[in-house]
């Protein structure tokens, strides 16, 4: 699974890496504990006139999809995961998974160790070449009444790969930038392509070192949480 992790890049700097368009309300503070429910940026493609063509935006998201059928938006959170292998059959993620297929920015995401003495070790982890993680993500759009719309987003997680090093059964679904248009395309309706898509990064994609248990605080949230334990 994957319930915490860092956004730390300012999003001038994301949108230049993801080749995206800046919108707006994207301007937000860094955080090292980013937990479901906060506000994210989620990278999608805008579709504008026909003689222009389509661009990508990073905008804001709530962590936790809020589907467009529910009857209030605390589904969301308990719907910040999807996994790969239910999000083409799960109510909550097929619609999603069809059209709305996002990228999700993090500097890095956070996995507990279970030790020996029960005690369990956060870990940290990030790409190996130091470049942004870009998670494979869904959003949603959801509205009732005259409240402003709620935009909202999952991670997608995958069997993990050696790069956990046994720590956790699980990890996000983290796209290399040649797999980025692929994803993206709301126009994209080949299953087989889509599912290709869902696996673990290969060997060597990511490292991790330990850091402190703060992390599992979410009151807790500066420099030193990824710092090596």
């Amino acid at each position: 699974m994957c319930g915490r992790f860092a956004l730390i890049s300012p999003p001038a700097r994301l949108a230049r890496y993801f080749e995206a368009v800046l919108d707006d309300d994207a301007e937000r503070e860094s955080s090292w504990n980013v937990a479901p429910t906060d506000p994210v940026l989620g990278v999608t493609v805008r579709h504008r006139r026909p003689d222009v063509g389509s661009e990508r935006v990073l905008r804001p998201y709530r962590w936790g999809l809020v589907p467009s059928w529910a009857t209030d938006p605390s589904a969301g959170s308990r719907l910040f995961n999807a996994r790969a292998e239910t999000v083409t059959t799960k109510s909550s993620f097929r619609k999603a998974f069809e059209s709305h297929r996002i990228l999700i920015p993090a500097d890095g995401f956070y996995e507990w160790r279970k030790k020996p003495t029960g005690a369990k070790e956060p870990h940290y982890f990030t790409r190996a070449d130091g470049a942004p993680l870009a998670f494979g993500g869904l959003s949603e759009w959801w509205k009732r009444g005259d409240a402003p719309p709620i935009y909202s987003c999952t991670i997608i997680t995958v069997p993990a790969s050696q790069d956990m090093d046994g720590i956790h059964d699980r990890m996000p679904l983290v796209l290399d930038p040649e797999l980025f248009d692929a994803w993206l395309d709301p126009d994209n309706h080949d299953q087989h392509e889509l599912h290709a898509l869902l696996r673990a990064s290969g060997p060597g994609t990511l490292t991790h070192h330990a850091v402190s248990p703060r992390v599992g605080s979410v009151r807790n949230n500066d420099p030193s949480l990824i710092d090596p334990a």
